[in-house]
């Protein structure tokens, strides 16, 4: 059973989208997903540097962006993707990526609508200076207990042994001098606040404007959500959920036990992957595992998905 997923936010680096735009077709739907979001996503993709594309609200059409665009790429036509991949999930951001694929949103409406979410988050990460570090290694029940007696929100579980906490930067200065017992390292991660915390309030308000017009469909596959890793079966609650994840913890390790639970087999990360295909590996032993970064990886992926469909 093959399990496709989408990154998140921080997947992103300088000139990623290059060698993609070489591919027929993907240059015509990122400049179209541009206009539509008034955005230049090939130049951001191709020629943005690293700050640039640390920008929440350029970050994130970018990512869905290219997930959506290397997805596309498995299939000789996308329509083959409902029946040949058995869930689908993305991290953060990349739910809208995955609900694209879903069929819950025509990709052009999810653009659109990941661009009012990055623009959101981005305005309310202004209010207050916040960022995100992650915790590595460690047992995860002492390590939420020690992040929230700090005042930090566990952002992301993410399985393998991985949390991302979130906070004030004074709250994660002093995460950085008082660890929790057992992790081995804290990493600053190269985002502009602390999402999926209560920071990110103002922006469920501005997302839940954005989506009151939207009509969405049932998704055409198994989708599993960021919220408590349990498939939705209508395109009404995924776009519910997709609202309210903006300030709720991503449970990255409850996807991953309901990939178990659905019997994966094959597990393919959309590009820029890398992140979640780490993640699996360490949490889905025995489950084949491939990521997207580069066409390159297309012929394998392909291969993977004509034994695992």
């Amino acid at each position: 059973m093959l399990v496709l997923v989408a990154p998140g936010q921080g997947a992103q680096t300088p000139g990623f989208l290059t060698p993609w735009l070489e591919l027929p077709g993907v240059r015509g739907a990122l400049e179209a997903w541009s206009d539509a979001v008034q955005l230049d996503l090939v130049r951001y993709g191709t020629e943005g540097d690293a700050e640039e594309i640390r920008d929440t609200s350029v970050a994130q059409p970018l990512l869905v962006a290219a997930g959506l665009a290397s997805a596309y790429m498995l299939f000789d036509d996308p329509a083959e993707l409902p029946r040949k991949v058995g869930a689908i999930a993305g991290h953060s951001v990349g739910e809208l990526t995955a609900a694209a694929l879903a069929g819950v949103l025509p990709d052009e409406e999810t653009v659109r609508l990941v661009r009012a979410r990055g623009l959101a988050m981005a305005e309310a990460a202004a209010i207050t200076e916040t960022g995100m570090s992650a915790l590595l290694g460690g047992d995860p029940d002492v390590s939420v207990a020690h992040l929230e007696k700090l005042g930090l929100t566990p952002a992301n579980i993410n399985g393998a042994g991985q949390i991302v906490a979130a906070g004030t930067m004074e709250q994660l200065a002093a995460l950085n001098e008082d660890k929790p017992e057992g992790v081995r390292k804290v990493v600053p991660l190269k985002v502009a606040g602390a999402f999926h915390t209560h920071h990110m309030g103002p922006a469920v308000e501005k997302l839940a404007e954005a989506a009151k017009e939207l009509v969405p469909g049932d998704p055409r596959l198994t989708y599993v959500s960021n919220k408590d890793g349990k498939a939705v079966a209508t395109g009404a609650e995924v776009l519910e959920r997709l609202v309210g994840q903006v300030a709720n913890p991503v449970r990255w390790d409850l996807c991953m036990e309901t990939f178990k639970e659905l019997g994966v087999t094959a597990l393919i990360e959309v590009c820029p992957g890398g992140t979640l295909t780490g993640l699996a590996k360490r949490a889905l032993p025995g489950v084949q595992t491939l990521a997207l970064k580069t066409p390159d990886d297309l012929d394998a992926a392909r291969e993977l998905i004509a034994e695992h469909a």
